[in-house]
């Protein structure tokens, strides 16, 4: 092990950077997102003398301005859908059920600064050292960090590159206007706006969808492609547009948007759809169309490291083609999770240990946390049979499940797709108010190789919306006890 680190390590090095001393490591680690976090920790916990680079907040995207911020604006959002359906339950509420915006942002940086303080208390207790600044590759194993205060090099034997991703700004006329926004400025609006148009049917789009729709907002959806969530199962993208419409949101698929104007105080976003023009005019229009890998500024080209369009190109033990390069999380473009990105981080940091690990992307779960939920792991139906699979099917409804019925939560289904001869499961589907909880189990059986009689032979607990999971995979082959049978056609 390196030494040069021990005495500084667990301590904050952004005052010490005005001068340009080395400071050395066994692994150094660029970006203090899930997956740089999860990298450093990681490498600490297996022995390494570790510095962890990052030019703002600990956390990342994900923390500051993603995933956990929209979902704290979603749990209001949530508890708020709660309360006016609740009638059904027996329950009345008098007077008028309203929100404090200032409040719930309030809310909202209140969870970003605990979770924040917790990563930081983490890297501080597993003796990480902390530099802030932006770091530049000068050689494969040597980094040049420059802040306000000046600039300090590392010397390390190996080097995480986890800088993350940015928001897609496509090229569409207007888009520069005052009032169109991305996903950063959407979880920080100042009030909440009469009407949204949100560019892009995707999980972030949906989310915001869902979020501004229950705040009171009048919210039209705009999607390039035929259906909403395109890259999760037909079915779910269908079904999370029928709930959409159903509760008043206005979904556009197919549509092309050409451009955005001002129309006096509104914004008027043009869009053709099945070759008709049409226009739609909202407060604020919200650009969600994706994510590009942060690599400006790295110096990748000063090392010669191969590039995967605009993404670092890393194998399957997150490799890079230099020696004691690693790369992880979204800056390599592969599943833009942060939950893959941890994973990558753990596998990198047993391979730079001496391991032999691979990354498994066969059975990763996605979550979109919309009113209601989808989720699912593993092959759509459509992708199944793309590559050649000979499928059979199984879908089941909450509707028939005693736990939805009680808490009069039965909107969604869950689908499950199996390999036709050995019912291998290849792909489940959830779309639910709990499907973000409920996919895990599916998550496991596919990690496990598992079959569907593998899924029906574990117990379920009964009443729990779990049900639905086995009920599904008995569905495959016309065997769900809680459904009328249907014979197969020949």
């Amino acid at each position: 092990m390196l030494g040069g680190a021990a005495s500084a390590r667990g301590r904050d090095a952004s005052e010490r950077v005005g001068v340009n001393v080395a400071r050395q490591c066994d692994i150094a680690v660029v970006g203090g997102g899930p997956g740089g976090y999860v990298a450093a920790i990681r490498a600490a916990q297996g022995g390494a003398s570790v510095i962890l680079i990052e030019r703002e907040h600990l956390g990342g995207t994900c923390l500051n301005v993603g995933c956990i911020p929209s979902k704290a604006l979603l749990a209001s959002a949530e508890r708020l859908h709660e309360l006016r359906s609740s009638a059904a339950l027996g329950i009345r509420v008098t007077g008028e059920i309203g929100f404090d915006w200032a409040a719930v942002m309030n809310h909202k940086e209140r969870t970003i600064r605990q979770l924040r303080g917790g990563v930081e208390a983490l890297v501080k207790s597993n003796g990480i050292e902390l530099i802030r600044g932006s770091a530049t590759l000068m050689a494969r194993d040597r980094l040049r960090v420059a802040s306000a205060e000046g600039s300090v090099e590392v010397a390390a034997k190996n080097i995480i590159l986890a800088t993350g991703s940015s928001e897609a700004r496509p090229p569409i006329p207007g888009s520069d206007l005052a009032g169109v926004i991305g996903s950063a400025e959407a979880l920080s609006l100042d009030a909440v706006p009469s009407s949204i148009a949100v560019i892009g049917g995707g999980a972030l789009g949906c989310e915001f969808a869902s979020i501004y729709h229950h705040f009171g907002s009048r919210v039209t959806v705009i999607e390039m492609l035929p259906s909403l969530l395109p890259l999760e199962d037909a079915d779910i993208g269908a079904a999370l547009g029928k709930s959409f419409a159903r509760q008043g949101i206005d979904v556009k698929v197919g549509a092309k948007v050409t451009g955005m104007e001002r129309a006096g105080e509104a914004l008027r976003v043009g869009i053709e759809v099945n070759g008709q023009s049409l226009a739609i005019d909202a407060e604020v229009v919200l650009i969600a169309v994706g994510r590009v890998p942060n690599t400006e500024g790295l110096g990748l080209d000063r090392i010669g490291v191969t590039m995967d369009r605009r993404a670092i190109a890393v194998d399957a033990q997150m490799r890079t083609n230099v020696p004691g390069l690693w790369a992880v999380g979204d800056v390599t473009g592969k599943i833009m999770l942060a939950h893959v990105a941890m994973s990558e981080a753990e596998v990198a940091v047993d391979n730079a240990l001496g391991g032999d690990r691979e990354m498994d992307y066969g059975s990763v779960p996605s979550c979109t946390y919309t009113i209601p939920q989808a989720a699912s792991v593993g092959l759509t139906e459509a992708k199944a049979r793309a590559k050649g699979r000979a499928v059979k099917v199984g879908t089941f409804p909450f509707q028939a499940i005693g736990r939805a019925i009680a808490g009069r939560d039965t909107e969604g289904f869950v689908k499950v797709v199996a390999d036709e001869k050995y019912g291998r499961i290849l792909g489940v589907h959830v779309i639910h108010s709990r499907a973000g909880d409920l996919i895990e189990e599916a998550v496991v059986a596919m990690k496990l190789e598992s079959s569907i009689e593998d899924l029906v032979a574990a117990i379920h607990p009964h009443p729990t919306l779990s049900e639905a999971i086995a009920e599904a995979a008995l569905a495959v082959d016309d065997r769900a006890i809680h459904m009328p049978r249907v014979q197969r056609r020949a």
